[in-house]
C-alpha cells in the first residue's frame, strides 16, 4: 500500500456534513432567502407612497376607477346582509298603468292631481312629496287654483329639477340652471330638487341632499320631505344632517348613501286610481307620502340591486325613509379614515411579510389578512357601515406583487446557487448519505451501534508507479481506479466513506441497514476484483501495478458524528473496522487478492458463488484472538 497506518488507531470515515444557514468560515455569508434590509426599506417606501396616494384620493373624496369597482362589491355585500323591513313611516301613491288607462292618458289634469292630493290629506297622511314638475300655472284656471289650494292645506313639497354642465366636477353638485314650479304652486308648498345621482351602471348610490344653484343652495326633495316627515327643520353640519334630535351621517358633499329595502313595491304602494275617485286609504295614515308616476313608458326608472326597473318616485321615497329611520349606509369622514388606514397598513404589512418571512408563509398570512378585512367590510354592511373593500386591495396588490417578484427572483437565484453548491458538494460525499442527510438533518447526532459489512481495497505497487509516472499522470490513474470502485460497489449498496490515496473504505449498511448487506458486500467484492484486474491488465505496460488487494469483514461498529458543530464527520469506529483493514495485510502475506472473514461469508447468501480457494486460521495484528479467513488468489 502507498500509505502507512497507525495500528493503534481505529480507521474512520471522513465524510463532511455541512449545516444549513450557517456562516461560512471564509466569507461569513449567511444562507438565507429573506430580502436585505435595504431592499426591504425601499419596497416599504414604494408601498407607503402608492397606498398613501390611493388613501389620500379616497379620503378627500376624489372619484376614481376604484369607486366603480367598489359599488360592484357593495352589491354582493348588501345581498349577503339581506333586505331590510319596509319602512313604517313612508308610503308611495303611484300614478300607475290602471290610473293612466282610467284617465285616458298622461299627464293628468290639474284638478285630477288635486283630487289625489286631497284624498291623501283625508286619508290622514302626515305630509306629501310630489315627484311631478308643475312648471306652469294659471291663477285664472280653476283646476290650477284647486291644486294650489289643496297643497296649502297640508304639509307638502313639490318638485323642481336642476340642470348640470356635464364637464363640471365638485364635491357639492353645482347646477347650471333650474326648472322651477310655477309661483302659485311654490307659494303653497315647499320646493325640493328631484335630481338623482347614479353610477356608471345607472344605479342610484349617493343621493345629493343639497345642490348649489344660481340662487343659492337648494335642498333635495327627499331632504325637505324628511323634514316634514319628522316635524323638524333639517340642519346640515359638516358631515351629518340633524332631524329632530337625531344625526344622520353623510358622505362628502352632503351625499346620502342609499340602501334599498327591496324591489319595486317593497315600500307600501297605493294606486292613485282609487284616490281620484275620492276614496281614502288607511294605509296612508300618519305617513309621509310620495306621489309620482310609475306607469310603463311614462315614469322614470332606475336600476337597483333588487330591481332593474325601480320607479324614480320609489328611489326618492327610499332616500327619505333612510333619513327618517336611519337605515342609510354610513360612509362619513370617519369611515373613510378607517378605509385609508387599512389600505396603508395592509400594503406595508404585506410587503414586510413577503420581504422577511418564507414566501409561502408570508403569502398565506397576507391572504388571511386580506380575507379578514373583506370579512370586516361584509359585517360592516350588516351594521350599516360602508367600508371600502376594493381600496385596500388596490393599495396592497401592486407593492405586494413587486415585493413578491423581487423575493421570487432572489429565491430562484439562491436556489440556483444552492443547487450548484449542492452538486459540487455531492462530489465530496456519498450520494446516499447526502440524500439521507437532506431528509434527516439529525442523522447520527446520537451514536448508533449497528452490524455492517466493511470493505477495504487498495492497489499493490502504487508507490513505485507514482515515482515512475509523476504526480499528474498518477492522479489520472487514481481517478480511473476510484471510478471503477464507485461503479462496481455503489450500485450494489456500498457507500464509499473515504478514498485514501490508492485505497478506499466502503460500508454496506448505510444509511440504513438491511438483511442483504453481507450478501451485497461479498458479491460486490468478487465482482470488483475481476473488474480491477481487467483494468490493471489494460494499463500494465504503463503502470506496472502489482495487483489489487481487498479485505472485508462483517461485525458491529459505532456510527456517529464527530467534530466541531460546524465541521463534522460521519465515522465508523470499532474493532470490526480495524479487522477489515488488517485483512489486506493477511491477503498480502498469503499472496492473495481477497481476504474475507468467515463472519462475513456466513452472514451472506453465497448460493451460486465459488467459495474461497482456501481457509486459513490467522492472527490479526493488534488482536489476541485468531480468526478464520477465506482467501482468493
Amino acid at each position: 500500500m502507498g500509505r502507512s497506518k497507525n495500528p493503534g488507531v481505529d480507521m474512520t470515515s471522513t465524510f463532511g456534513a455541512p449545516r444549513p444557514r450557517r456562516a461560512g468560515p471564509a466569507t461569513g455569508r449567511r444562507w438565507t432567502s429573506r430580502l436585505s434590509w435595504l431592499t426591504t426599506f425601499g419596497l416599504l417606501i414604494v408601498a407607503v407612497a402608492w397606498s398613501g396616494w390611493l388613501a389620500h384620493t379616497h379620503f378627500v373624496g376624489a372619484g376614481s376607477v376604484i369607486d366603480r369597482l367598489e359599488t360592484a362589491t357593495l352589491d354582493w355585500r348588501v345581498l349577503l346582509a339581506g333586505q331590510l323591513p319596509p319602512p313604517k313611516d313612508v308610503a308611495v301613491v303611484a300614478i300607475d298603468d290602471p290610473t293612466v288607462d282610467a284617465e285616458g292618458g298622461y299627464p293628468l289634469a290639474r284638478d285630477r292631481a288635486a283630487r289625489i292630493v286631497d284624498a291623501i290629506r283625508r286619508s290622514g297622511a302626515k305630509a306629501v312629496a310630489i315627484d311631478i314638475l308643475f312648471a306652469d300655472g294659471d291663477p285664472q284656471s280653476p283646476a290650477d287654483r284647486a291644486l294650489a289650494d289643496v297643497l296649502g292645506k297640508m304639509p307638502s313639497v313639490i318638485a323642481a329639477a336642476a340642470t348640470f354642465d356635464k364637464t363640471a366636477s365638485s364635491l357639492i353638485p353645482a347646477a347650471e340652471g333650474e326648472l322651477a314650479p310655477a309661483g302659485m304652486f311654490a307659494a303653497s308648498a315647499r320646493v325640493g330638487l328631484v335630481n338623482v345621482s347614479t353610477d356608471a351602471g345607472g344605479t342610484p348610490r349617493l343621493m345629493p341632499l343639497l345642490i348649489l344653484t344660481k340662487d343659492g343652495p337648494r335642498p333635495s326633495i327627499l331632504l325637505a320631505a324628511a323634514g316634514l316627515g319628522t316635524d323638524s327643520e333639517p340642519v346640515l353640519s359638516s358631515d351629518a344632517v340633524r332631524l329632530g334630535d337625531r344625526d344622520r351621517h353623510l358622505d362628502y358633499g352632503w351625499y346620502l348613501p342609499l340602501r334599498f329595502y327591496g324591489p319595486a313595491g317593497t315600500i307600501e304602494t297605493v294606486s292613485a286610481e282609487r284616490l281620484i275617485k275620492g276614496e281614502t286609504d288607511e294605509r296612508l295614515k300618519g305617513k309621509l307620502v310620495f306621489l309620482g308616476v310609475t306607469a310603463t313608458a311614462i315614469g322614470d326608472n332606475f336600476s337597483s340591486l333588487f330591481d332593474p326597473q325601480m320607479p324614480g318616485v320609489e328611489v326618492l321615497a327610499t332616500g327619505a325613509a333612510n333619513l327618517i329611520d336611519g337605515t342609510a349606509l354610513v360612509r362619513d369622514v370617519n369611515v373613510r379614515r378607517v378605509d385609508a388606514t387599512a389600505a396603508v397598513l395592509l400594503a406595508v404589512v404585506a410587503v414586510a411579510l413577503i420581504a422577511l418571512l418564507p414566501l409561502p408563509l408570508a403569502l398565506s398570512i397576507v391572504v388571511v389578512l386580506l380575507l379578514g378585512w373583506l370579512g370586516t367590510t361584509v359585517f360592516g354592511v350588516f351594521d350599516g357601515y360602508w367600508l371600502a373593500s376594493v381600496l385596500p386591495l388596490a393599495a396592497m396588490l401592486p407593492p405586494a406583487a413587486l415585493a413578491g417578484s423581487v423575493r421570487l427572483y432572489q429565491d430562484r437565484r439562491l436556489a440556483r446557487t444552492l443547487a450548484a453548491a449542492e452538486a459540487a458538494l455531492r462530489r465530496f460525499q456519498p450520494r446516499a448519505l447526502a440524500v439521507h442527510l437532506a431528509e434527516n438533518p439529525d442523522f447520527l447526532m446520537v451514536p448508533e451501534e449497528r452490524l455492517v459489512a466493511i470493505l477495504f481495497v487498495d492497489l499493490a505497487g502504487f508507490t513505485g508507479m507514482s515515482e515512475r509516472l509523476g504526480a499528474s499522470r498518477t492522479r489520472d490513474v487514481l481517478k480511473e481506479f476510484h471510478t471503477l470502485v464507485v461503479e462496481e460497489l455503489v450500485p450494489r449498496g456500498g457507500v464509499v466513506l473515504n478514498f485514501m490515496g490508492d485505497g478506499a473504505m466502503v460500508i454496506f449498511g448505510l444509511p440504513k441497514g438491511g438483511p442483504a448487506d453481507a450478501t451485497n458486500a461479498v458479491r460486490a467484492s468478487l465482482a470488483m476484483i475481476e473488474t480491477v484486474r481487467g483494468w490493471i491488465a489494460e494499463k500494465g505496460a504503463e503502470t506496472k501495478l502489482g495487483g489489487v488487494r481487498l479485505g472485508a469483514h462483517f461485525g458491529p461498529v459505532i456510527m456517529s458524528r464527530l467534530g466541531h458543530d460546524e465541521e463534522q464527520h460521519i465515522t465508523a469506529t470499532g474493532d470490526s473496522v480495524n479487522v477489515a483493514s488488517r485483512l489486506m495485510e493477511v491477503a498480502k502475506s498469503f499472496d492473495a487478492s481477497i481476504a474475507i472473514s468467515e463472519a462475513l461469508w456466513k452472514a451472506a447468501d453465497v448460493s451460486g458463488l465459488t467459495g474461497p480457494e482456501r481457509w486459513e486460521v490467522v492472527a490479526i495484528r493488534g488482536r489476541q484472538e485468531e480468526m478464520t479467513v477465506g482467501l482468493w488468489r
